[in-house]
C-alpha cells in the first residue's frame, strides 16, 4: 500500500518517527511522500533522502553529557542555543543533497514569524530546509533566508498534512508528537483563584532568601528555560494540531504524549524509537492496516 507520511513537531519526541517508519516499512508499505516541521521535517527529510539510519546510529549514541555538548549555547542571539555542532552531523550525513532531487517527494514546513504564514520547502537545499524547520522560538536560533525570518514549522502547522494531499497515496499516516499526558486529563477550562497558595509563597521567600544573586551564572541552569519553552509549545501546538485535522484528518493517527521526553532529551532515543514502532503498530493494527 502507497503511505503519505506525515511526521509532526515536538522536539526529541521525534525519534518517535524513526520507529513509525521502521513499522510502516515491517508491513510491507510504500511510503511516497513525507511531510513534517521541526523534527519531524529532520527526521523525513534524512529518510527522504536514504540516510535516515546512519542518523539514527549516530542518535543511539548520544548521552546526555553529549548532548549537552552539542548544544551550542548563543546567549545573545534569538535563542538559547544555536545547534551548529548538531547540524554539522546531519550537513555530513545528509551532504549537498537537494529536496528535488530525492527519491520520495519531500516538504518540510516552516514559519516565517513576519508575515505569519507557512513556508514550504519543496526545492533547494534539504539541510537548509530542515535548519529553518526546525527553529524552536526562544531554544534554537531562527534562520534568515531569502528575507524571512524562519522558525519552526510547528508554531503554525504542527502536523503538516496538507503538503502531501495532492500525493498519489492510498493511505495517510500522521505522527502526532502533542498526545494527552494523562487519559483523565481535562480539557475544559480551570477555575481557581488568581492567589498563591501558603506553599507557594513559603518557596518563593525561600528562594529570596537564599538566592544564588551573588553566584556566576551556570549556563545549564539556563538551558532549563528550553523546558518552560517546550511545555509552552506543546500546549498551542496541541491545540493547533486538533483544529487543523479536523478539517483535514489522516487515515491513520498516531499519538505520542507530550509526557514520553522533554524538548532537548536528545539522549533518549532509544526508548524514544520503541515507542514509536509499538505504538505506531497499536495503530496501524486498530485501522486494519
Amino acid at each position: 500500500m502507497r503511505v503519505a507520511l506525515v511526521l509532526g513537531s515536538g522536539g526529541a519526541r521525534g525519534y518517535a518517527h524513526i520507529g513509525a517508519i521502521a513499522e510502516i516499512e515491517s508491513r510491507g508499505h510504500e511510503v511516497v511522500a513525507v511531510a513534517g516541521s521541526s523534527m519531524g521535517a529532520l527526521v523525513g527529510g534524512l529518510y527522504a533522502a536514504g540516510v535516515l539510519d546512519e542518523y539514527t546510529a549516530w542518535a543511539r549514541t548520544l548521552t546526555s553529557s553529549g548532548v549537552v555538548r552539542l548544544l551550542d549555547p548563543k546567549w545573545s542571539a534569538g535563542g538559547a542555543i544555536g545547534a551548529g555542532r548538531i547540524f554539522a552531523e546531519v550537513e555530513r550525513i545528509a551532504g549537498e543533497r537537494l529536496i528535488e532531487e530525492l527519491p520520495i517527494p519531500f516538504t518540510a514546513v516552516a514559519t516565517d514569524l513576519r508575515a505569519r504564514r507557512e513556508v514550504w520547502f519543496q526545492r533547494g537545499p534539504l539541510v537548509s530546509a530542515i535548519r529553518a524547520s526546525i527553529a524552536i522560538p526562544g531554544v534554537i536560533t531562527p534562520v534568515v533566508m531569502n528575507g524571512r525570518l524562519l522558525a519552526d514549522g510547528g508554531l503554525m502547522n504542527p502536523i503538516p498534512i496538507e503538503p502531501t494531499a495532492a500525493s498519489a497515496a492510498d493511505l495517510t499516516v500522521a505522527i502526532s508528537l502533542q498526545g494527552e499526558r494523562d487519559a483523565r486529563e481535562q480539557s475544559t477550562p480551570a477555575r481557581e483563584p488568581a492567589e498563591p497558595t501558603w506553599r507557594e509563597e513559603l518557596v518563593e521567600r525561600v528562594r529570596r532568601t537564599v538566592g544564588r544573586e551573588k553566584e556566576p551564572p551556570d549556563p545549564l541552569d539556563d538551558l532549563r528555560i528550553s523546558d518552560v519553552v517546550g511545555l509552552s509549545m506543546d500546549a498551542m501546538q496541541g491545540l493547533v494540531s486538533r483544529y487543523r485535522m479536523a478539517g483535514l484528518p489522516p487515515d491513520v493517527l498516531v499519538t505520542v504524549p507530550v509526557s514520553a521526553a522533554r524538548s532537548l532529551d536528545f539522549h533518549r532515543a532509544n526508548e524514544m524509537i520503541e515507542l514509536g514502532q509499538r505504538l505506531t503498530a497499536e495503530a496501524l493494527d486498530a485501522s486494519g492496516h
